[in-house]
């Protein structure tokens, strides 16, 4: 997939997921996806941006020739096929204001793009919805969705992510950014 698809006028592809602060998926509590793709018909699938391992590329890869790769920061993507290192490059698009986004990179293809000064990352795992399962979580209000904002590629720490989004996207958000974790213990 060269870049966020769109399959239908509805699509979300290429949009940012934040989750509602009363999700009670751990999974997912306070993460922001980047939606790579998505379909009513056929689902969707994106990876978590703000769950940073701690660990860099080379950390998992240990004995593959890296070359700048190697300190790449790794992220958990989400909850599907956690066995797996996938690759993916981000840039912000000035003019379409848009995040492109390259996933299922291989380790040279991934070298390259850091070569041409984009964001790579590694993700261990993906966000995965069947046809209609996010659907339905948007109907629930289990997510927020907004447009990718440049934030997403310089917000330090990284895990600070879905406050600094909130927060950026007026007052009432900037509200839920401050709730407790867990609101039920209220």
């Amino acid at each position: 997939m060269s870049k966020a698809s769109s399959n239908s006028p509805s699509s979300i592809a290429g949009s940012l997921l934040l989750a509602s602060p009363v999700m009670d998926d751990p999974n997912f509590s306070r993460t922001v996806i980047f939606m790579a793709a998505h379909s009513t018909k056929d689902g969707a699938f994106g990876y978590i941006l703000n769950r940073p391992l701690e660990q860099k590329v080379v950390d998992l890869l240990p004995d593959q020739d890296l070359g700048a790769l190697a300190d790449v920061p790794v992220f958990v993507g989400g909850p599907v096929a956690t066995d797996k290192l996938a690759f993916a490059s981000l840039q912000w698009n000035k003019r379409k204001r848009t995040i492109r986004c390259q996933t299922h990179l291989s380790v040279p293809d991934a070298i390259e793009e850091l070569k041409h000064g984009h964001d790579v990352r590694g993700f261990v795992g993906y966000s995965g919805w069947t046809g209609g399962q996010l659907e339905n979580e948007l109907r629930r209000r289990s997510w927020i969705t907004t447009q990718a904002k440049p934030l997403v590629l310089t917000v330090e720490p990284q895990a600070k992510l879905w406050e600094s989004l909130l927060h950026d996207m007026g007052p009432v958000f900037g509200l839920m950014a401050g709730m407790p974790e867990n609101v039920r213990l209220n």
